[in-house]
């Protein structure tokens, strides 16, 4: 029991620390409410899943360097174009036209969330660095420890979204939506341009 308590608390500190992820879900949830941005929970808790799995069963792709180099160029490149793309947006909120949104973004969003998880290198070496402090664990307790992580990114994800895209919250944020998204867009593309950057910066050095 001491040592799941001690993998739950730091997995889940790991949660609160914003990233990529969390701009990701709260831009969706204020652009076009939780609903749609549960696609992107969804599909970011999926890729915390493939993470997991692999770390836990012994498979550590992200340990090949050539690999987790290409992972981090692209990562950067991703990173540029949504930033880029948030930038560019002039998205205003209209509660009333969330709903028929839904259906035609919800696919789109999941994607758009198991890209960005997957391509990020930290979440592979964050369970990788968990693995091997629970490496003793038998097959059962470490199915049982993924599967708690998996849903909790899942809980945690959907819970920011409805905090942040409710239609209550919705109708409150409609002039903080901007600043928002100009602020995430920045950050992505500074975020991206650095990965690529410092990975220049490795070969050339």
């Amino acid at each position: 029991m001491e040592q799941f308590l001690a993998v739950a608390a730091a997995h889940f500190l790991a949660l609160l620390i914003p990233g990529v992820d969390f701009f990701l879900i709260a831009r969706t949830s204020m652009s076009s409410g939780w609903r749609n941005a549960s696609g992107v929970c969804l599909g970011i808790a999926a890729a915390n899943g493939v993470f997991i799995a692999a770390a836990f069963s012994g498979v550590s792709l992200i340990s090949y360097a050539p690999l987790q180099n290409a992972i981090q160029l692209v990562r950067g490149g991703f990173l540029i174009v949504i930033g880029l793309t948030f930038l560019r947006s002039r998205t205003r909120i209209d509660v009333d036209r969330i709903p028929r949104a839904q259906a035609t973004t919800w696919m789109r969003n999941f994607g758009l969330g198991l890209a960005s998880g997957l391509l990020n290198p930290k979440n592979a070496l964050f369970y990788l660095s968990l693995a091997s402090a629970i490496g003793t664990a038998s097959s059962v307790t470490l199915a049982l420890y993924g599967t708690w992580m998996f849903f909790i990114v899942l809980v945690w994800d959907v819970f920011v979204a409805v905090v942040l895209g409710s239609r209550s919250a919705l109708a409150r944020l409609d002039c903080v939506l901007p600043w928002l998204t100009g602020i995430a867009g920045a950050f992505l593309v500074l975020f991206g341009c650095g990965m690529v950057i410092s990975l220049a910066a490795h070969h050339l050095g």
